[in-house]
């Protein structure tokens, strides 16, 4: 058992589902110690029918805590961090600063488990609409291969945080009444518009976004030449990414043996009945933990190709369910608790 847990970032929106996710967990810890920033700090938060106050972000907050789960922003991360590496924790990262370290694993715990055994103190957790993606690409790389990934993401805002979701609120009011609301979020209004940017510009046109897509995918699947092209758009959706997914195997595949690879693999569930109307929407996902995926569709021009659909909620299984699950893999294993 765990001993001390501590979640970083406990009032944010990502660090209160990861306090829900807890919640429903059999994970076991003899102590919670919350944290946040110093304006957040005094704040009470429920858990398990006890009453915990939320402590000040500082190195002194991680001392004798033996796990971490932090969801800051990414220079915060940068900082915090090492302090409690430096104190003999192990901090499972949902920021982006520590994914591309090389001693760092990046981990899905149902596709790369194996990973963690690599830790130094640092785990990270992969960018949300790049967890959704490998949980799909993973079964079918296991018994077919994988030459090319081609996808398009239809991001929800809550993926920009709680005040992105209120721009989307606000501009949406503002279209029905006719009214101009300058953007403050985003680089243009939301409110019935789609955006095709996440992120700032990176080489060879892509976004950041896109490039975490790329370099992440490629890092927890092992594939280190795959070839990922993505295009990372945002749609006025609060909750749940999409993404059309077009797949090039390296063996050929059916339709069939396709579905059989997804319906048997841990994490997904497969949605797919379209003379019924029944396949992923963001919708019937949100509030879970599975990534959803249907609209299947074989290329008769391409023995090798297969198009499909697949559907997360961005802030679970996107970011603070897989925190959680990885951190339950850590207290099944005691061994990967000890830093190296």
């Amino acid at each position: 058992m765990i001993k001390t847990l501590a979640v970083v970032g406990a009032t944010g929106a990502v660090g209160r589902i990861v306090l829900e996710e807890l919640e429903a967990s059999p994970l076991q810890f003899e102590q919670l110690r919350l944290i946040a920033s110093p304006r957040s700090a005094g704040q009470t938060i429920t858990f398990r029918g006890k009453n915990s106050t939320v402590q000040p972000l500082e190195p002194a907050a991680f001392e004798g805590v033996e796990v971490v789960i932090a969801s800051t922003p990414d220079d915060v991360a940068g900082e915090c961090v090492p302090w409690a590496v430096e104190r003999g924790a192990v901090v499972i990262d949902e920021s982006a600063f520590w994914r591309m370290m090389p001693d760092v694993p990046l981990v899905v715990p149902e596709v790369n488990a194996e990973a963690l055994s690599q830790h130094r103190g640092i785990i990270a957790s992969p960018n949300c609409s790049t967890t959704q993606m490998v949980l799909v690409l993973k079964p079918l790389l296991d018994r077919f291969g994988l030459k090319q990934v081609i996808v398009s993401t239809y991001q929800a805002v809550s993926g920009a945080g709680l005040a992105a979701q209120q721009e989307l609120a606000e501009a949406t009011r503002a279209s029905l009444e006719n009214q101009s609301r300058s953007p403050q979020i985003f680089p243009h209004s939301i409110g019935f518009n789609v955006i095709p940017q996440i992120g700032g510009p990176r080489e060879h046109g892509f976004t950041s976004e896109e490039s975490k897509m790329v370099h992440e995918t490629r890092k927890i699947l092992g594939q280190p030449q795959l070839s990922v092209i993505p295009t990372c758009v945002r749609v006025p959706v609060m909750i749940g990414h999409s993404e059309s997914i077009y797949i090039e195997s390296e063996r050929p595949m059916t339709l069939e043996t396709a579905r059989a690879a997804l319906a048997e693999a841990a994490g997904l569930t497969l949605v797919d009945d379209l003379a019924a109307g029944h396949y992923p929407m963001p919708i019937t996902a949100a509030g879970s933990s599975s990534t959803f995926v249907g609209r299947l569709r074989w290329d008769p021009a391409h023995p090798c190709g297969l198009s499909l659909w697949c559907v997360s909620d961005n802030l679970r299984k996107g970011a603070a369910s897989n925190a959680v699950q990885i951190a339950e893999h850590l207290d099944q294993h005691p061994r990967l608790l000890i830093v190296s």
